[in-house]
Formats: structure tokens, sequence, C-alpha cells
């Protein structure tokens, strides 16, 4: 089992930068690829990011392309999201998952991911 604990959700204004961290438990996580998705009120949940298990392969939403910066530090167990020049369509829950085994790409789908954490809020104002 796979425990992911997400922080650093916030409020902030438009233009503004945030960046937060998922921390996993277990000894497994440089075998396991990670995403962050986002789920806003009223909508579906959606891939924003997802990095590779050594970080050599990312993938990011168009949505997010150029703004946002996924890394990952597997000597700490930790996947990190960089949220730059937040907008208010950025405004969500966010949410860390690690796929359910050893995974080499950086995947997007959801059904990928085996383990999620509770999310962080980020609310960005205009």
């Amino acid at each position: 089992q796979v425990q992911l604990v997400e922080s650093g959700g916030g409020l902030v204004q438009a233009g503004d930068s945030l960046r937060v961290s998922c921390v996993a438990s277990g000894r497994t996580f440089s075998s396991r690829a990670m995403g962050w998705f986002r789920q806003a009120p009223g909508k579906e949940r959606e891939f924003v990011a997802a990095i590779s298990r050594y970080g050599g392969n990312t993938n990011y939403a168009d949505s997010v392309k150029g703004r946002f910066t996924i890394s990952r530090e597997n000597v700490k167990n930790t996947v990190y999201l960089q949220m730059n020049s937040l907008k208010p369509e950025d405004t969500a829950i966010y949410y860390c998952a690690a796929t359910g085994s050893q995974e080499s790409g950086a995947p997007t789908p959801a059904r990928v991911y085996a383990y999620w954490g509770q999310g962080t809020q980020v609310t960005v104002s205009s």
C-alpha cells in the first residue's frame, strides 16, 4: 500500500505562484510514475501533469504547459507541482497520484494510477 499526503495549497491572487507537494509512504516510490490531477467544482477530474519514476519524462495538460512544472525527489519520497502565473481557472482541488506498479513512462490517464491522496485546495482570486 502507498499513502499519499498533499500539502501547500492555499488562496492566491491571479499571477501569483504556488508550489504543492506530495509525500508518499513506503519504499517503492522510485519505481512508480507520479501524477497530479485536479477537480474544479461541478467539473470532472482532469489530468494536470505526470513524471516518470526517475524524472526523465514529463507530460503536461495543454492548459498548464509553460506555467506548471512537475518534479520529484526520490530520496525524500516527494513529488512537487510548481505553479506559476496562476489563473482563476486553475482553482480546484489538486490530487497527487501514484501508479500501481512499476512504470517507466509518465502516463496521463487516471485509470493507470492506483493510489490517490486526499487533495489540497488551490484557490486563485481574480
